[in-house]
């Protein structure tokens, strides 16, 4: 099972205005590193939690079909199924029917359930679904918990940009950051 982004979001939760005020910062001269930074918080974010904050693509790409027929779509929340694709064991691709499985997107993860399942597929990657995930185009769709998550870490990255080289980032995490995202942490039961 390989999972990986295919479009990235076309925004970011927090905006550079946001993170000056947060920081009481009045100046240009950083505007590239809290770029950065803020980029580098909401991958963290989201890696943590295993959330899509703002709309992007992914894709799933297994090898073989799971004997349940159900397969869970390890990013939340999906606000989509694009196209699920099957490789023959020629290597040709044929585009799976959406009336011949379904989609539960509610569910965390998202799920997918297949009553037939296409065969004899290549061994390696034989299916990919590309679905979209995240809680809409723009900041404001963001829940604000994990906005705040999002400008106490880029904050708290900022403070020690001088004591930490690059290859010791990140250095730590504040007091309070996985309070912030506890409850949007899948629970494995």
């Amino acid at each position: 099972m390989t999972l990986f982004r295919t479009v990235e979001p076309g925004a970011e939760p927090v905006t550079l205005v946001e993170v000056k005020e947060h920081l009481r910062l009045g100046h240009a001269s950083e505007d590239g590193l809290l770029t950065g930074l803020i980029r580098a918080a909401r991958e963290e974010v989201e890696r943590a939690t295993g959330i899509a904050l703002i709309d992007q693509s992914w894709r799933l790409a297994l090898d073989r079909w799971p004997r349940s027929g159900t397969i869970y779509l390890a990013r939340h929340p999906v606000r989509s199924v694009i196209s699920v694709t099957a490789y023959g064991a020629d290597g040709g691709a044929s585009l799976v029917p959406p009336s011949t499985y379904q989609v539960d997107v509610l569910a965390r993860p998202a799920r997918l359930h297949f009553e037939d399942t296409p065969a004899p597929l290549r061994r390696m990657n034989g299916i990919e679904i590309d679905f979209q995930a995240g809680y809409g185009e723009a900041g404001t769709d963001v829940p604000d918990t994990l906005k705040r998550a999002i400008l106490v870490l880029t904050a708290h990255w900022y403070d020690l940009r001088g004591a930490f080289g690059p290859e010791s980032q990140p250095a730590s995490y504040p007091a309070g950051y996985e309070r912030l995202i506890a409850g949007y942490k899948a629970r494995k039961l």
